[in-house]
C-alpha cells in the first residue's frame, strides 16, 4: 500500500492542468489560485493511490497468488510494462489532439489502461471491474460526508460550465467516472509492476 501510494503521489503534479478548468480548490495559503499546484493534491494522490490497490483485496480477503508456469511463459506478459505507459499515451493523445476538459482525457486514459489490463492479466477481469465499482462507493461516500457540511462544496470549487452539469445525489459524474476508472487501472497496477518480485520471492520461500 506504501509502495503504491509514493508511486501515485506525484500525479498530485499535474494539477495545473485541471485547475482553473475543471475546478478552483480551496488550498493552503491559497496555492491552487496563485500557482496552480497545491499540498492538498499531492496528499490527495498519495491517499487514493494506496486506497485503490488494496481496496478489493481487503474486502474480499484476497492474496496475491503464483500463476502457474505455463501462465507465466504466455506472450501476454511481455507486455506488462508497456501496458503501464497505455494511460499516460492516451491521456496525451487526447490532450493534443482534441479540445476535451482534461477531466475527460484522464477517465478515457484510465479506462484504455484497465481494458490492456484486461488484455494482459484476463485472471484479473474480477478484480478490475469490481475495483472500480469499489472505489467509485468509496468516492461516493467521501463525498456524502461533505455535502451534509457544505452544500454547496460543488457549486463554488467545481467549474460546471466547462462539465456536463450532471450531478449525481450533488456530486459531479466526472468525479464519479474518475473514480470508476481510476479503480479499474490501479486495482490491477500492483500486479503489473511486482508480479516477477513476487514470483521469484514465492518460489524462494518454496525452495
Amino acid at each position: 500500500m506504501l509502495k503504491m501510494s509514493l508511486i501515485t503521489m506525484p500525479f498530485g503534479l499535474t494539477e495545473p492542468l485541471f485547475v482553473p478548468e475543471y475546478w478552483f480548490p480551496p488550498s493552503l495559503f491559497h496555492l491552487a489560485e496563485r500557482t496552480g499546484f497545491d499540498i492538498e493534491s499531492l496528499i490527495f494522490s498519495f491517499a487514493i493511490g494506496g486506497i485503490g490497490t488494496v481496496l478489493y483485496n481487503l474486502i474480499f480477503k484476497k492474496g496475491y497468488i503464483d500463476m502457474p508456469h505455463t501462465e507465466r511463459s504466455h506472450q501476454r506478459h511481455k507486455l506488462h510494462i508497456y501496458i503501464l505507459f497505455v494511460p499516460a499515451i492516451v491521456f496525451v493523445i487526447f490532450s493534443l489532439f482534441t479540445t476535451l476538459n482534461h477531466i475527460y482525457c484522464g477517465i478515457i486514459a484510465m479506462f484504455f489502461g484497465g481494458l490492456a489490463t484486461l488484455y494482459c492479466r484476463p485472471d484479473l477481469k474480477g478484480k478490475i471491474w469490481v475495483g472500480g465499482i469499489l472505489f467509485t462507493i468509496l468516492y461516493f461516500i467521501y463525498f456524502g460526508s461533505i455535502l451534509p457540511f457544505y452544500p454547496q462544496y460543488v457549486e463554488l470549487n467545481w467549474n460546471l460550465d466547462n462539465l456536463t452539469h450532471i450531478l449525481v445525489l450533488g456530486i459531479p459524474i466526472e468525479e464519479l467516472l474518475f473514480a470508476f476508472t481510476f479503480g479499474m487501472y490501479w486495482s490491477g497496477l500492483y500486479e503489473h509492476l511486482y508480479w516477477r518480485k513476487l514470483i521469484k520471492s514465492k518460489e524462494i520461500s518454496t525452495n
